[in-house]
């Protein structure tokens, strides 16, 4: 395989995709020029243009809905769906018809993600595509788009062909991070790292200060890199130390997955539109989702052009017939910043902890958004766990870099300032500052890029590995018990922190396999147990280790055969988990386990 002429960084986002690329040879001691691609896509039925962002939209329309020859591309004659700007505009007024936020399903628990289950709640007589396939349809466009602007005249400069950083939540677990690159590999990307969003965004300012970063940070800062995207909040703790004289950075913490961002917001927008549309009727399911896509429109105009005052949504009426009219709302900016900052972002303390509703016995399979929508609540509980510093006080922040396109609104990023300052001890060393970031929109994809140049011992690297402590279960050996289930231990498998390309064994501690016969794993997750090693044996514990997915199957060998076997680790360069179990008696039977979102798991080889 030829060395890949460019190192390419894509972040695949919950509401649009990025792609940024940089020449992967150059003199060294040269800087290397990190470029935005421009992606070719539909913008209306039969116009393509070129723009810097790829919504993160699929429309699946039916013949009557776009003209002949509207989904046409440079590149396909055939297309039956759409990618990109059209899908998200279209889509507005076909909401049944598009997928969005289709990376949230990614790490959704309840449901088959290999399965076309998108658009949720869509027609019966839709064709759909399965979370895993909609990352994949997103990917296949930038690929398509890339090989046609930069690789007409050269197979060689093919996307397939070159080093590509694709981006993750930092929060993304082992399952969806895998599921992340299942995703990219039916795109035709087998070229790939995995590279956490907020890493990504600190790279990005990194790769922006031109070599001045230094002047910016020093020893002993603790930066809190805060990311609130279209589906999800993300938070990581970046310590700034000192090695043979120069600063370091790693990261220490992350944060839960939490479910809640841009969407959550667009959709409490759209219950307030809904009180202020014109027309006596409330709308019907029909109308707010096409309220709830109109409302994403009218939050990022709001946030991000300070000339907007208002924004006027609207939304086609429900009559008898066959064009019902239209019914329309203004939102004012200052409404949408308030209920942005009552709902999303309240004044608490640090002892603030989420609020838990009781929830319904009977529920929806949608996607399990947070049930507290308050952001900062969740950011007072991820730092109030963080451990003390040696003097026994909370370490709290002292720089706060923003990223997601949310956070474009000054006047939200000046309110979280003013709430964590308030969280810092009068006497700290230094106050909370905040790192001015140079593109809210395009950071991700231009500090994948420069991840790209850091492997290869270009730039500064932040320490990362593992964002968890990964754990499997172990059923106890205690005599049997009436009604009573077996206790199951966990036993500590890839500690918080294990780097990426490494490997562990755990040779003096055995474990019996059963084969043969239908058997279950439970993996099992902490963010909060940064301290437990590979081979630590946790017998009890409340909410710090958390299930992560349960795998039924039946592994290759003799019926209800019981095989001593050793454990075997390994991350891979990709960023996922690799768990091998390793016969004592015939170290060449191995059995790999991978861990799937189904209860069944659908590969265990031996």
């Amino acid at each position: 395989m030829s060395d890949p002429a460019y190192i390419i960084g894509i972040d695949l986002g919950t509401t649009n995709s990025v792609v940024a690329y940089t020449e992967a040879q150059f003199r060294k001691g040269e800087k290397a020029e990190i470029r935005v691609l421009e992606i070719p896509q539909l913008t209306d039925a039969g116009v393509v243009e070129q723009q810097p962002l790829l919504p993160s939209f699929i429309l699946l329309p039916s013949p009557h809905d776009v003209p002949p020859d509207g989904l046409k591309l440079p590149w396909s004659d055939t297309r039956t769906m759409a990618v990109g700007q059209f899908a998200k505009e279209r889509g507005a007024e076909l909401p049944q018809k598009l997928i969005a936020s289709s990376k949230s399903w990614l790490c959704h628990t309840w449901v088959d993600r290999n399965k076309p289950i998108l658009p949720w709640e869509g027609p019966d007589d839709l064709t759909k595509l399965s979370p895993v396939a909609a990352a994949a349809e997103i990917l296949k466009h930038i690929r398509d788009a890339w090989n046609y602007t930069m690789a007409r005249e050269d197979e060689s400069l093919r996307i397939e062909h070159q080093e590509v950083l694709l981006t993750v939540p930092a929060s993304f677990d082992a399952v969806a991070r895998d599921l992340t690159v299942k995703a990219a590999e039916m795109a035709g990307l087998t070229r790939i790292t995995l590279l956490e969003e907020p890493q990504a965004a600190f790279y990005a300012w990194i790769e922006a200060s031109n070599d001045q970063w230094r002047e910016n940070i020093e020893k002993g800062d603790l930066v809190l890199v805060f990311d609130v995207g279209g589906g999800t909040s993300d938070f990581s703790l970046i310590e700034v130390d000192e090695e043979n004289g120069e600063l370091a950075l790693k990261r220490i913490a992350v944060g839960d997955h939490l479910l809640v961002g841009g969407d959550n917001m667009d959709l409490t927008l759209a219950y307030a539109a809904s009180r202020k549309l014109s027309g006596k009727k409330s709308p019907d399911a029909w109308q707010m989702r096409s309220l709830w896509h109109a409302c994403r429109k009218a939050k990022e105009v709001l946030l991000s052009d300070p000339e907007a005052r208002d924004y006027t949504v609207t939304v086609l009426g429900r009559g008898s017939k066959l064009i019902g009219g239209t019914r329309k709302a203004v939102l004012e900016r200052d409404m949408v910043q308030k209920i942005l900052l009552e709902g999303f972002f309240p004044e608490c303390g640090l002892d603030a902890v989420p609020q838990v509703k009781q929830k319904s016995g009977i529920q929806e399979v949608g996607l399990a958004y947070e049930s507290d929508p308050a952001i900062t609540r969740h950011l007072a509980h991820f730092l109030s766990r963080q451990q003390p510093d040696d003097n026994g006080r909370r370490r709290l922040p002292t720089a706060i870099l923003f990223n997601g396109g949310v956070m474009k609104a000054e006047v939200l990023r000046n309110h979280l300032v003013q709430i964590l300052s308030s969280w810092t001890d009068t006497d700290a060393d230094r106050a909370l500052r905040e790192i001015a970031t140079a593109d809210f929109d395009l950071s991700v994809a231009r500090g994948a890029a420069y991840y790209g140049l850091v492997r290869k011992g270009e730039g500064i690297r932040i320490r990362g590995g593992l964002n968890k402590a990964y754990y499997i279960g172990v059923a106890a050996s205690l005599p049997a018990v009436p009604g009573m289930p077996v206790p199951i231990k966990a036993l500590c498998v890839a500690p918080f922190g294990m780097e990426e390309g490494t490997e562990g064994s755990l040779p003096d501690q055995e474990f019996i396999l059963v084969v043969g016969e239908p058997v279950k794993f439970d993996f099992l997750g902490s963010s909060v147990r940064i301290d437990d090693t590979m081979g630590q044996v946790i017998e009890e514990w409340e909410d710090d280790i958390e299930e992560i997915t349960t795998m039924e199957t039946t592994l290759d060998g003799e019926t209800g055969t019981a095989i001593p076997v050793i454990l075997e680790i390994r991350v891979t360069e990709i960023g996922t988990l690799e768990i091998w179990c390793v016969s004592k008696l015939e170290p060449s039977r191995r059995w790999k386990l991978e861990f799937n979102v189904r209860e069944q798991s659908r590969d265990s080889r031996s």
